[in-house]
């Protein structure tokens, strides 16, 4: 009886553990992928994703039945121009399979030739975990074959490490024809004429198999071998344990439901390769010019060892993270010019509850400059010295004693601020322009403005401007007409007049001279400030609070309001929105701007005040530290949606 039930235990055991492994998920990607990854993105679990995106602010605002007219109309031109041309190129149904993803989803670039050490191309890796959905992928996954066996097209199989795999041949003329019927360029030939997808040539190799829950797709053999190995246990070492990459998780990824990690050095040794080469072959037109090694040397890519972001969610709100791993030793170029002095970043009393931009970044400006300086003598010694000698000669025409850096650079402080109001009418041309003020704090504001004075009045001797001067509740304010963009039509574009004045410590530029008057005032107003705004400090604090030396802030429930408003009130002003020769070509199908109502019909949308209570504020802020440079964003849970 003991021998028996003992017997029976051990049956019981062994089956719970059969089926424990046939539901667990595939290991997460950092453990499958190799350690020569040169970078991935990767949702690590579909599910926590898509329950997140299910009570998330944005998820419930496309569920809203105000939104249903406008989200079906898209869905619909989107399904009709792209899926189903794709749907028919493949042979499959998306829908299909779309049930099947429920673990990792993770996008990774293998070295290959990137690295050097081959002529190959860098290895695609796809990996889409289906958890405990491993039997009907299997089924999907072998009517998948046959379809694509009867339907004629081109596959051949082989096995790796006791695992199928289907190598599906592409003809790059088909993909290509089918991107150019889904994404027609504007000048894309008529019917009947050639187009790009018959120059195409040859054909693309796409590789698919399944093991265990794991659907794997790549573009080679030996490195969907090394996820077969990894999979397993096996010796190939993983990218978990490179020490770079170990550093960003810890630090970033633990708590995330998306990440993404990029190795930079194998990409800043291919830049290299790329323009020394590009050089070579134009080094008679380019012989007294700096070096495109040294111009890259000197911006300073070399001391930028990784690049990682995170994207994090709660019910408190929505959170993502940038990284540029640059260690303190290292930076040089534009990574030393970002970084900010870690002082107080918080709004100051004169920034009013109006303001739905802000932004304050406390960067010492004459430290900055240096570095500025230095990166232009590291790419051209020449170049820095007319540089030098152009600055010490603006102004002295006019006074001998007049020096422009020391009076210009050296009354610069460490604060800079970006403030920004709704458009004061609902049309485009105001919606591209908003009221803006820029400030830059200064140990003596009077001769800072001064100075800036004393550079306009060259450009208007140049262009024939006249500066103007006028008192302004006891400040002068300096206006100088600024002169059309090239290639813009005199006639048609508007003019913009610069405004600015000193006061408060601060030198404050505007194209808006109504803003600039109300900042000159300021000391008088009573309103409300922006400091004042419910759950800022809270928000504040989760992105590491507010003297990190940059911390901005945007008020989306206004942002959003103007941009629906303005969009709604303006349809047959698009055009002048959607004129660049990409949008065109993506958008309108090829044809006139009009026809981009083909995807975007902005007539359906629904009033604002129907779907406000989804929108409220974002704060963000940045850091730096002996590792690297960070930015952070927190997007609140709006006050309506809050349970």
């Amino acid at each position: 009886m003991k021998r028996s039930t003992t017997c029976i235990l051990l049956a019981l055991a062994g089956l719970l553990g059969f089926v424990r492994s046939s539901l667990a998920a595939a290991p997460p990607p950092e453990q499958l992928l190799p350690a020569n990854t040169i970078g991935m993105i990767t949702i690590p679990d579909w599910d926590s994703v898509a329950a997140f995106s299910e009570r998330s602010s944005l998820g419930s605002l496309w569920r809203d039945p105000a939104l249903k007219p406008f989200k079906d109309h898209f869905l619909k031109r989107f399904e009709e121009d792209v899926l189903k041309r794709f749907e028919r190129e493949l042979g499959i149904q998306f829908a299909d399979y779309a049930d099947l993803v429920h673990g990792q989803v993770t996008f990774a670039v293998t070295p290959g030739g990137a690295d050097g050490s081959s002529e190959q191309k860098p290895g695609i890796l796809l990996l889409i975990d289906s958890k405990g959905q491993a039997e009907r992928l299997r089924t999907q996954w072998a009517a998948l074959k046959k379809k694509w066996v009867d339907s004629g097209k081109q596959i051949k199989t082989e096995k790796i490490r006791d695992v199928e795999f289907t190598t599906f041949l592409v003809q790059q003329a088909d993909v290509a024809r089918t991107l150019e019927k889904a994404f027609p360029a504007p000048d894309a030939p008529k019917t009947g004429e050639a187009g790009e997808a018959e120059k195409k040539e040859g054909h693309l190799e796409v590789i698919f198999g399944q093991s265990d829950s794991l659907l794997l797709v790549g573009s080679s053999t030996k490195e969907l071998e090394k996820i077969l190995i990894r999979q397993s246990g096996g010796a190939v070492l993983p990218l978990a344990e490179q020490a770079d990459y170990e550093a960003n998780h810890s630090a970033l990824f633990r708590d995330a439901l998306a990440y993404g990690w990029m190795n930079f050095k194998p990409i800043y040794d291919l830049l290299l390769r790329e323009v020394s080469e590009s050089a070579k072959s134009g080094a008679a037109g380019n012989l007294m010019g700096p070096s495109p090694e040294k111009i890259l040397a000197a911006i300073g890519l070399g001391g930028l060892k990784t690049v990682a972001f995170k994207f994090g969610g709660s019910a408190e709100g929505s959170a993502a993270e940038l990284f540029l791993g640059v260690p303190e030793g290292a930076r040089q170029g534009i990574f030393k010019i970002l970084v900010a002095e870690a002082k107080d970043a918080s709004p100051s009393p004169f920034v009013s509850a109006e303001t739905v931009k802000y932004s304050r970044w406390r960067l010492d400006g004459q430290k900055a400059w240096a570095a500025i300086e230095s990166m232009i003598a590291s790419i051209s010694p020449e170049v820095a010295n007319l540089f030098q000698m152009t600055m010490s000669t603006l102004g002295k025409d006019k006074d001998p004693n007049f020096d422009l850096k020391k009076n210009l650079i050296g009354n610069l402080g460490d604060d800079f601020i970006v403030l920004e109001k709704n458009p004061r009418a609902a049309t485009l041309a105001d919606l591209s322009s908003p009221p803006s003020l820029f400030l830059i704090g200064s140990p003596n504001a009077e001769k800072l403005a001064q100075a800036i004075s004393a550079g306009t009045s060259m450009f208007s001797l140049a262009t024939g401007a006249t500066q103007q001067e006028r008192e302004f509740l006891g400040r002068k304010i300096y206006s100088f007409p600024l002169p059309v963009p090239p290639g813009g039509d005199a006639g048609k574009t508007q003019k913009l007049t610069l405004s600015y004045a000193a006061s408060g410590g601060y030198v404050a530029l505007s194209t808006d001279i109504a803003m600039l008057e109300e900042f000159l005032r300021s000391n008088e107003a009573s309103g409300k400030t922006l400091r004042e705004t419910p759950g800022l400090i809270e928000a504040a604090q989760r992105v590491g609070g507010m003297s990190t030396g940059l911390f901005g802030f945007e008020n989306q429930s206004e942002t959003m309001r103007v941009a629906f408003e303005t969009l709604k009130n303006n349809i047959d002003q698009l055009e002048k929105l959607f004129d660049l020769p990409i949008l065109k070509g993506k958008l309108s199908g090829g044809g006139d701007v009009k026809d981009m109502k083909d995807w975007f019909d902005f007539s359906l949308l629904p009033s604002f005040d129907r779907i406000a209570k989804y929108f409220h504020f974002v704060v963000y802020s940045g850091n730096a530290n002996a590792s690297g440079l960070s930015w952070k964003m927190f997007a609140p849970t709006p006050p309506q949606l809050r349970q």
